[in-house]
């Protein structure tokens, strides 16, 4: 469990990854000792606790955000969950176990069987895709790091690199040797790690001008009524054109209107600040954007059914200058417990609520789906944590030209938002493609498709980002191969390990 809490300190915000490696390699030693499959099978799991534990800490946080329930049991959900998600290091300790009579066999094993973990661990009940190994291979904001290799490994495929690479350090301490065979195995992680950072790949901004907003709106006022038009006119404020500035892409959050936009709703359901009336709310809202521009908002669409609400979609809309609604996105990977309550029918009666505000459940949105805005091009839409998936973020069948990442961070503390940030560049190199980050209190960003952050609004800060969009590589061989690539990546180790575990043990 020690080891695992270790290996998490390699996650923004630390960054502190000679620790992961050190850790990794010290779990590789524990499961080569092992005797019996079960013992490493329980060290990967322990392991595992450890690890999720203080990875997703940001998640008690949330809790103490709402107050039906209370914020212990905010550590509770999280002990509980990592509980759970410990089962996937455990089956990669599975992997090296099976061929630990041989080192290099082992080494490629438990890399092989990793890949494998985190896939599954991405899908299996919705699956939970946090802080994949890969992530610790990034470099700072002007720079991508180790994970300049994402287009030809996939995310899940680069933490299988990163086991590869603390094997080296494990190999090193059990051969016992002070020679150049020892030092080599030490240096060259280190290489791995430290010599892409030196890369600083060019900026190459596109043509589509963009206004990017983060307006700190903190988390104990964002859904209270009497907070609502002091949030719009800071958003307007943000939003208005500067002097000889044409048509632009307006960004803002999720979260970003509290109002209902869309017509046909039962009267009841609007806020009553403009006498009931979605029209009155979009022309407003197109004042503060001005005629030349094109929003996209959070917002909250309902379902009805009867004349009554019967669920909920947590939306993107595109809203022109003219206070047309241009088209919309409805996130499609939901948070259990968080949108929509699992197991209601047990739960409910125990106390256990949703943590977004509401008594009906959030659905799902079809998937990945491009925005076609005319002159402002193809918008991928992704919906605060759907940006974590990886091979998940966009339609294949029409590639967009930049994803929009709007989201709420303000539930997640001090570590949840630097890793999400983390994340969504992951997906901006594993695509090739710009991601904008529009989020209520930080961090907020510009980040190109080599995964460069170009511009960004730390947390807790007022502000709008202006400039172009960076533009769009080709498609990389991850987006036309999804993660058909990490796994082909994983049988490959597998059978090399195979083929070496024929060899003398070593």
């Amino acid at each position: 469990m020690a080891l695992g809490a270790l290996a998490a300190t390699g996650f923004a915000p630390l960054g502190f990854w000679p620790l992961t490696l050190l850790a990794l390699a010290g779990l590789i030693a524990l499961v080569r000792a092992a005797p019996h499959w079960k013992q490493a099978a329980l060290i990967g799991w322990c392991f595992g606790v450890g690890h999720f534990t203080i990875g997703n800490n940001w998640i008690a946080t949330a809790f103490t955000y709402q107050a039906n329930m209370p914020a212990w049991l905010g550590w509770v959900a999280v002990v509980l969950l990592s509980l759970y998600l410990a089962v996937y290091p455990a089956l990669a300790a599975l992997a090296g176990w099976w061929a630990r009579r041989n080192a290099l066999a082992m080494a490629l094993a438990f890399a092989g069987g990793w890949i494998v973990s985190e896939w599954l661990r991405a899908w299996v009940f919705t699956g939970f895709a946090w802080n994949p190994l890969g992530v610790a291979a990034l470099g700072p904001f002007e720079r991508p790091g180790l994970a300049l290799l994402l287009p030809w490994l996939g995310t899940y495929a680069l933490s299988g690199l990163i086991v590869l690479l603390a094997a080296c350090w494990w190999a090193a301490a059990a051969r016992g040797k002070r020679d150049g065979a020892g030092a080599l195995l030490i240096v060259v992680p280190l290489a791995a790690l430290l010599l892409p950072q030196l890369v600083s790949p060019p900026d190459r901004p596109g043509q589509q001008a963009y206004t990017l907003v983060q307006p700190d709106i903190r988390q104990e006022v964002l859904n209270d009524p009497a907070w609502f038009e002091w949030q719009f006119q800071r958003y307007a404020a943000l939003s208005r054109p500067a002097l000889q500035q044409g048509q632009r892409l307006v960004l803002w959050p999720e979260s970003g209107v509290p109002d209902y936009l869309r017509e046909g709703y039962p009267e009841r359901y609007y806020l009553d600040t403009y006498g009931a009336d979605p029209v009155l709310a979009r022309q407003r809202i197109a004042r503060a954007i001005g005629p030349e521009a094109m929003l996209l908002t959070g917002t909250v669409d309902l379902e009805i059914a009867n004349g009554r609400a019967v669920g909920a979609r947590n939306a993107v809309t595109a809203l022109d200058g003219s206070a047309t609604i241009r088209g919309g996105y409805a996130k499609a990977h939901l948070v259990p417990y968080g949108e929509y309550l699992a197991l209601r029918w047990l739960l409910e009666p125990l106390g256990v609520e949703r943590l977004v505000p509401g008594g009906i459940d959030f659905w799902p949105g079809p998937g990945p789906r491009s925005l076609g805005l005319g002159q402002f091009g193809k918008a991928g839409v992704q919906i605060c944590y759907e940006i974590i998936f990886s091979g998940q973020v966009v339609d294949s069948t029409d590639r967009p030209d930049y994803l929009f990442n709007p989201s709420n961070d303000g539930w997640f503390g001090a570590w949840g938002p630097p890793q999400h940030l983390a994340q969504a560049r992951l997906r901006a190199i594993e695509e090739g493609l710009p991601v904008l980050r529009s989020t209520t209190t930080g961090i907020s960003a510009v980040i190109d498709a080599r995964g460069v952050v170009r511009a960004h609004v730390p947390r807790h800060q007022a502000g709008r980002l202006d400039g172009q969009v960076p533009q769009a590589l080709p498609p990389t061989p991850f987006a036309n191969l999804g993660n058909l690539l990490p796994l082909g990546w994983a049988i490959a180790l597998l059978v090399a390990a195979l083929v070496a575990s024929r060899r003398r043990a070593g």
